[in-house]
């Protein structure tokens, strides 16, 4: 770090009282749980107030982050990027009180068109002081519907950067320019107005904190937090043995072209207290809908970094990733270039995060964890709703899945994927209350962790009946790329779809991904999210924690038997003896998985319950 730098940063740290940094660092989090809260109060769709698909934030004059109500990781980047280019595309001396900033382009945001952002300027005393933000989903935002789009132009409308207020007038005709486009205008407009209230909430607030502290004890607070966590992310970095680090992995597909998978390569190098992470060999951006924008490219390495070098530093700030280089060249499918589709923006970049901890655990397998079932595993579904005769559009999810095992402990079960975050998935009363579905089940499929020391995650199984007619499209990736174990851990089972048509169960689908498919009522889907990979060798698990893992329907005693080479009793007990000698046998060699046999997607058992 340059000594001129240090030396600032000295000076600020005791120009202000570090009793006002911590208010403040506390005002921040408090701030933006607040335009959380009031967001989900005032949406319209489940989308945001049930499944938290949104993300908050509060900026400095120049674009940097201060902090972050998670929501979605993968916004870190792509939030702070967008306030950028408005600075840029206005300049300063066109943004002015009152007025409140918005695009949805996907090429600035990183994400898909369904991401409306909204930014509003703070202005203290006439000054510019900052910026307060919120990047939410749209549930329709045009475009087809149940289809691979293969260019940004049939997935909705695009709004550039424009005024939606200036000086706290609404600018009515961008609004009826919106309404026109979208298919749900009532709800969008809603969601639209539920921004507002979030980015107006974070201006109130933020003025009030400088009202209370000063804004000159304020600012200088900010650079204390921003250096503070700079230095914590230093030092954990300095902790890993320096070198460079590389790890490989691919998705099933585009959606365009059936069976051929798309290469995910990743390169870190570790020197001092300072880490590079290089994309460069990510696949070339594809012709279906999984790409991304280059902000969500940068994010992906930003989030592994914090979840190794920072995790439990509040709140999300830019001083986190001063430690951290990224090398992401454009036109992959993590920094595509227009007019790439976008639509299912989110699905790639988490296998690339779960690929970066597969690169890391070489150097430090006691602060990465297995591979996770690495996607959303929900249904977009639409059709008109016989309650009240009118058209309604649902993503069912996100079911959640199994995240992998650690060095010391278990993989969490049925948990969103690291996309997400703090999202939840639907409920189902209220799915069951708003749309014509029935949820006929809803479980934790046993054996779907990957086996080990420590166990990986549970993923989940959910079948939905229609009770009136919709149209049916899937998305999943990591069907045949599951994920992997760790230490000699045993690779979960993928994710995959049935459909029951005519009471008969379909199965046979490649990829797991199906477009725009009717079902009658009385028709189903089910819907299977992966587990997370193992850690360590499964006949290293203590035979008691295999034994409650059959009790509690987590792993079938077939397992238990052969993978981990345990012994369980007619009574749920371990018969110590029998394992004993059957882990001490070395004629045969334990199956590495229950899902290692199998590399052709997940088996689906239609017997009930």
């Amino acid at each position: 770090m340059n000594v001129n730098v240090k030396t600032a940063q000295a000076d600020a740290a005791q120009a202000v009282d570090p009793v006002t940094v911590e208010i403040v660092r506390r005002g921040l989090l408090a701030v933006t749980e607040e335009m959380k809260t009031n967001l989900t109060r005032t949406a319209y769709n489940l989308i945001i107030y049930e499944a938290l698909d949104f993300t908050v934030g509060l900026f400095t004059k120049e674009g940097e982050t201060l902090s972050i109500g998670l929501g979605l990781p993968m916004f870190i980047r792509g939030m702070s990027e967008t306030v950028r280019a408005k600075i840029k595309h206005f300049g300063y001396e066109n943004i002015h009180p009152g007025d409140i900033l918005v695009t949805n382009d996907a090429y600035t945001t990183g994400s898909h068109l369904n991401h409306f952002t909204f930014t509003m300027p703070v202005f203290h005393e006439g000054e510019l002081i900052g910026f307060t933000c919120c990047m939410a989903h749209w549930l329709d935002v045009g475009g087809t519907l149940g289809t691979v789009t293969t260019d940004i132009y049939s997935e909705g409308i695009q709004i550039p950067i424009v005024k939606y207020q200036r000086g706290g007038e609404v600018n009515q005709e961008l609004v009826d320019i919106i309404a026109m486009n979208v298919r749900l205008p009532e709800k969008a407009l809603g969601d639209l107005r539920a921004q507002i209230v979030a980015v107006t909430t974070g201006e109130r607030r933020y003025l009030e904190l400088v009202g209370r502290y000063g804004w000159q004890a304020v600012h200088d607070s900010f650079r204390v937090i921003m250096d503070q966590s700079e230095a914590l992310a230093r030092a954990n970095t300095l902790n890993i043995p320096d070198g460079v680090y590389e790890a490989e992995s691919f998705m099933d597909d585009d959606g365009l072209d059936v069976g051929e998978p798309v290469p995910i390569r990743v390169r870190i190098e570790k020197r001092g207290d300072e880490m590079t992470i290089d994309l460069s060999d990510v696949s070339r951006q594809v012709r279906g809908f999984y790409n991304s924008g280059v902000t969500t490219g940068i994010a992906c390495a930003q989030v592994a970094f914090k979840c190794l070098a920072a995790p439990t530093d509040y709140p999300v700030n830019e001083g986190s990733f001063r430690p951290l280089k990224v090398i992401m060249p454009m036109g992959t499918v993590v920094s595509a270039e227009r007019p790439a589709p976008m639509r299912v923006w989110m699905t790639y970049p988490m296998t690339v995060i779960d690929t970066i901890f597969k690169a890391m655990a070489k150097a430090i397998p006691d602060r990465v964890a297995s591979g996770h079932h690495a996607d959303l595993v929900f249904p977009n579904i639409h059709g008109i709703n016989p309650a009240d005769g009118k058209f309604y559009i649902v993503g069912i999810g996100p079911l959640g899945g199994g995240w992998g095992a650690k060095a010391t402990e278990d993989g969490v079960s049925a948990t969103v994927c690291i996309n997400d975050g703090d999202t939840h998935n639907s409920p189902s009363e209220q799915l069951e209350a708003k749309f014509p579905v029935l949820v006929e089940r809803y479980v934790l499929r046993e054996d779907s962790g990957g086996a080990g020391r420590n166990r990986g995650g549970l993923g989940c199984e959910m079948v939905v009946q229609a009770l009136a007619p919709f149209q049916l499209t899937t998305r999943i990736d990591r069907v045949h790329c599951k994920p992997w174990g760790l230490e000699d851990g045993g690779e979960a089972a993928g994710n995959g779809i049935g459909l029951r048509r005519d009471g008969k169960w379909e199965t046979e689908f490649p990829n797991a991904k199906v477009f725009n498919v009717r079902l009658k009522a009385g028709d189903a889907y089910m819907m299977r999210s992966g587990g997370g990979g193992g850690f360590g060798r499964a006949t290293e698990r203590d035979p008691q924690l295999v034994a409650r893992d059959v009790r509690e329907g987590y792993v079938s005693r077939t397992v238990a038997l052969d993978t981990y080479r345990v012994v369980i009793d007619s009574d749920g007990t371990v018969d110590a003896a029998a394992t004993r000698a059957l882990r001490a046998r070395t004629d045969i060699a334990p199956a590495a998985s229950a899902q290692a046999a199998d590399d052709t997607g997940p088996q689906l058992d239609m017997t009930p319950g």
